[in-house]
C-alpha cells in the first residue's frame, strides 16, 4: 500500500510529545575501516522472535552512520542505572569515544562496552528506509545479561524506577 498523504505534526510538537515516551538507553558500538563506531541510540526495539531480530534507527547526520550501517555486525547496549557518563559520551560526535582499557573486541570485531542491563551482539540484517534515519536491523546471535536495574530517558533527563 502507497503511503497515504495527510499533513504532517508540527516537528517541535512530535518532539515534545516524543519526549514523553519512557524508554531505555542504548549505546550500539561496530568496527568500520576507520576504526570503532558507536553512539547512543533512542529508538532501539525488539522486532521478531523467530528469527531474534532487533532494530537500531541511525541519523542520517550522525557521525557514525556509515560505519554502524556497513559493518558486518554491531552490539547493543542497554545501559543500567549509573552508565549515564557511557549515555553522554556516545551522543557527543566525533571520534573520542572510546576510552583506552574500557572496552574489548567483541563479534565482528565490534566493540563491547562494560555490561549493564544487556548485551546483544547482532549480525547485520537488513538496512531500511526511514526518512532521516536508516532502520538498521540485526540478527541477534549471542546476548549477556547482567543483574542491574536499567538506566530510563524520560522528558529529557535520566530517571530509574521506581521501588515497588
Amino acid at each position: 500500500m502507497p503511503p497515504v498523504e495527510a499533513a504532517s505534526v508540527d516537528p517541535q510538537e512530535f518532539r515534545s510529545a516524543l519526549a514523553l515516551w519512557a524508554s531505555g538507553v542504548t549505546v550500539v558500538t561496530a568496527d568500520a575501516p576507520d576504526g570503532p563506531q558507536g553512539m547512543t541510540a533512542a529508538s532501539f526495539s525488539s522486532l521478531s522472535l523467530d528469527p531474534p531480530l532487533v532494530l537500531v534507527c541511525i541519523d542520517h547526520r550522525a557521525h557514525s552512520h556509515a560505519g554502524l550501517v556497513s559493518a558486518p555486525g554491531f552490539v547493543v547496549h542497554v545501559l543500567a542505572q549509573g552508565q549515564e557518563d557511557l549515555s553522554h559520551r556516545f551522543a557527543r560526535a566525533g571520534d573520542e569515544k572510546f576510552m583506552p582499557g574500557d572496552w574489548t573486541r567483541g563479534p565482528f570485531g565490534a566493540p563491547v562496552l562494560p555490561l549493564g542491563v544487556a548485551r546483544l551482539a547482532c549480525a547485520h540484517h537488513a538496512a531500511l528506509d526511514g526518512g532521516d534515519h536508516t532502520i538498521l536491523v540485526g540478527r541477534v546471535t549471542e546476548v549477556s545479561v547482567g543483574d542491574r536495574p536499567p538506566l530510563l530517558y524520560w522528558d529529557r533527563g535520566y530517571r530509574s524506577l521506581a521501588d515497588a
